[in-house]
């Protein structure tokens, strides 16, 4: 047999089809079970970001998916929506989406980039507030779920698909979210189970802990028995999201959660993709089976604006 040295360079590494960066860890929200906390306040300057998004384009992004933390934290949604403007206009990417808890997006800011953005994924784990008030699904007064609605509208108004991402726990579980899924009308639902990421949301050195959160997978599968006639549903179990999500973090350091904590490689902008991604424990089979892949441009979508 061949040196194991060699052998490895013959594998192929994964495309970065679809890429995750948590450009931010700060955040103003404080849920119980978040797994990307704010462990740093560090966040690239701009011009790097773009560098490093340029790189990934050239290695086969096809879509990009800002994250945080809350990533309209940052110079009040400027610096997202400077990304999301370079990553539709210069790097033309089919797929431009935003992951946030929605408290700090402004209507001006659809107004200037709302054009540049496929689609908007709002996370709402309850449309009770009292059960998102325990789960810190909230700051200060503002109620999340009214927001959501609002949220949804500006959406509609500027072309933008709505998506909403919910995280199933213990004080969730039991829940009826047909109707108001319904009344949404999100283009996709993506329904999570909890999940512990030792460092982060579990064991010793976590800012959270999510352990008080955690449901079975019994108790995951009711929930998604109770919604099975909503037809946007995409359920994700700890076993399809483990290894089959591509997470850049605030260093552009691809992250590894296949031993249950977050394994950062090399920052990309100084190894390049490619030597970064093989550490990444990205599981392409997993990435296309959970149905990663999908029409993803808002061109594409045949959407009732």
């Amino acid at each position: 047999p061949r040196p194991q040295r060699e052998q490895e360079w013959d594998d192929a590494p994964p495309t970065p089809t679809s890429v995750n960066y948590h450009f931010t860890r700060q955040c103003n929200y404080k849920c119980g079970f978040c797994f990307h906390t704010a462990k740093t306040s560090f966040v690239l300057p701009l011009e790097e970001a773009k560098r490093g998004l340029a790189m990934l384009k050239e290695a086969g992004m096809e879509k990009i998916n800002f994250s945080g933390g809350e990533p309209f934290i940052q110079d009040r949604g400027e610096f997202v929506g400077e990304l999301v403007q370079f990553c539709k206009q210069e790097l033309e990417l089919p797929s431009v989406s935003i992951v946030s808890n929605g408290s700090l997006i402004r209507k001006q800011w659809f107004q200037k980039y709302g054009e540049y953005l496929d689609i908007l994924a709002i996370s709402c784990d309850s449309f009770d507030e009292d059960v998102n008030v325990l789960i810190g699904r909230r700051q200060g007064k503002k109620n999340h779920v009214e927001n959501l609605h609002k949220l949804r509208q500006w959406c509609r108004e500027y072309a933008v698909a709505f998506k909403i991402n919910s995280v199933i726990n213990r004080f969730n579980v039991e829940e009826d979210m047909n109707e108001q899924i319904n009344a949404l009308n999100p283009v996709r639902w993506k329904v999570f189970q909890c999940l512990l990421i030792e460092g982060e949301n579990s064991g010793e050195d976590a800012l959270r802990e999510a352990e008080k959160f955690v449901i079975s997978d019994e108790d995951f599968d009711r929930f998604l028995d109770r919604h099975k006639d909503v037809s946007c549903l995409v359920p994700e179990s700890n076993q399809k999201m483990r290894d089959s999500y591509l997470i850049l973090d605030e260093y552009m350091r691809f992250l590894n959660c296949r031993n249950g904590r977050k394994e950062p490689s090399k920052s990309i902008l100084d190894v390049g993709v490619e030597a970064a991604i093989k550490f990444s424990g990205f599981d392409e089979k997993m990435f296309l089976k959970r149905g990663g892949k999908y029409v993803w441009s808002k061109a594409d979508m045949k959407l009732d604006w």
